[in-house]
């Protein structure tokens, strides 16, 4: 380490009991996306604590604060999510909202808290060759499907996730480069240079007729009998899925039928439809699509079906050894694997949204042990969980922005686009479509007579 690596870990060493005291306050106190009033109020609080000029409510909930008033020099975004997992029997879970943190976004939050402690220290900030932005961002869990649709009708939000919120309103405009965190429970550092699947979201609902299902089956329209039907018919598509575009279909029925012996007049079912890349989940939808239209067709229901643009495929950097470096000077004895562009993961996330417009780095850090996303997932080595990634984000960061910021520059330099924010956004608002076909009610066997 050099003088100053040293003096950033330093620092955020003396912090260790806060940063842990924060991390488990956050894990205690979950909260579900673009909801998490009192996560990005206590965050916020910390930042304006460092004296750091800080913005609030950015898409709902997302907090941005600024090390400086630098202009010129590259923009590197630190970047913690917000949200929880609707997991309400994890032991931790939050009594009010149901929400877990079974993700580890507490971690990446408290990384990032940790990260502008150290980097706003007056000794460190003058090797700092360009500005470094602390942002928690909102709403990262593509959950509440249903309801985020309600938001969406309310003009609160126009996109399921918080990262493509911020750049549809430009809220990332100013930045450079973003650098992204994740937990894990594997005893390893990992820097996560690999692409991963995109996806779109489906909401279905089959309109049919409720009657009495014993005395008079003949006067409804089974909504449930068409849901049935769609979903075998989604199933059978699967073989006309390339395995080279790892296409994930699955679903569930968020909304079933009122009782046994009543026909049900209103089945709903969400599905997400994922590729590794964007023909490739779009061609998924439109199969499945046509599968619920087979459905209602079948029984005469009425269906919509409304399709939200979920996110984007991740585009790997060609150069991420600034991250290999970082966790290096605190790796110690735990290894650090490198997953670089021809590694794939199956998994989706809105880092990918920012990753066809700018250069995104990303790293894993352990700390937890049980399976990430279940109700078995518990905290295990805290300062793996809370401190390492401190440690690691403020490396890279630092590491970007000493010696005129040529690191940055050259990964700014070297990075292609794949979207442009206006490409971006006309991507998405194409994906934004709603198709209604109305019941098709037969007369009454009595009327034929």
């Amino acid at each position: 380490m050099d003088s100053i690596e040293l003096k950033i870990c330093n620092i955020i060493d003396k912090h260790r009991q806060e940063l842990i005291d924060f991390g488990r306050d956050i894990w205690n106190h979950a909260e579900l996306g673009f909801q998490e009033y009192r996560t990005a109020g206590r965050f916020a609080d910390k930042m304006k604590g460092l004296g750091l000029k800080t913005q609030e409510n950015l898409a709902l909930t997302g907090v941005k604060s600024y090390l400086s008033n630098i202009q010129g020099g590259p923009n590197i975004c630190l970047m913690g999510e917000l949200d929880g997992l609707p997991i309400p029997t994890h032991k931790n879970a939050n009594p009010d909202t149901g929400a877990a943190h079974c993700c580890g976004h507490n971690a990446q939050l408290t990384g990032v808290l940790g990260a502008a402690i150290a980097l706003s220290d007056l000794e460190v900030r003058p090797y700092l060759d360009g500005n470094v932005i602390f942002f928690a961002v909102p709403a990262e869990e593509y959950v509440e499907i249903e309801k985020r649709g309600e938001m969406k009708d309310q003009g609160l939000i126009r996109y399921g996730c918080g990262k493509s919120e911020l750049l549809r309103l430009g809220e990332m405009d100013d930045i450079d480069i973003v650098v992204g965190h994740h937990a894990t429970t594997k005893k390893q550092y990992l820097v996560a240079n690999r692409t991963c699947n995109g996806f779109i979201t489906k909401i279905v609902r089959f309109e049919g007729l409720a009657a009495h299902a014993a005395g008079e089956p003949s006067h409804g329209i089974d909504a449930m009998s068409a849901a049935n039907i769609a979903m075998h018919a989604v199933d059978v598509q699967r073989e006309s899925f390339r395995d080279s575009d790892t296409v994930r279909v699955h679903g569930f029925i968020s909304r079933g039928g009122e009782a046994a012996n009543i026909i049900a007049d209103d089945i709903r079912l969400e599905y997400s439809i994922r590729g590794k890349t964007i023909p490739s989940y779009i061609d998924a939808g439109l199969k499945v699509d046509r599968s619920m239209r087979a459905g209602a067709e079948a029984v005469g229901c009425g269906l919509s079906i409304t399709t939200l643009p979920g996110n984007l495929p991740i585009v790997p950097v060609k150069d991420a050894s600034v991250v290999a470096e970082a966790l290096a000077l605190v790796s110690g004895d735990t290894p650090v694997t490198i997953s670089g562009p021809d590694a794939h993961s199956t998994s989706s996330g809105d880092y990918g949204d920012v990753s066809s417009i700018m250069p995104l780095l990303q790293f894993n850090t352990g700390g937890f042990r049980g399976a990430l996303h279940t109700p078995d997932l518990q905290e295990d080595d805290l300062d793996d969980a809370y401190v390492i990634p401190a440690k690691v984000f403020a490396l890279i960061a630092y590491k970007l922005l000493k010696n005129g910021g040529d690191r940055a520059r050259a990964i700014i330099d070297s990075f292609e686009a794949i979207l442009t924010k206006e490409k971006y956004i006309k991507l998405m608002e194409s994906m934004l479509t709603t198709e209604n076909i109305p019941i098709k009610q037969l007369p009454l066997l009595d009327s034929y007579q």
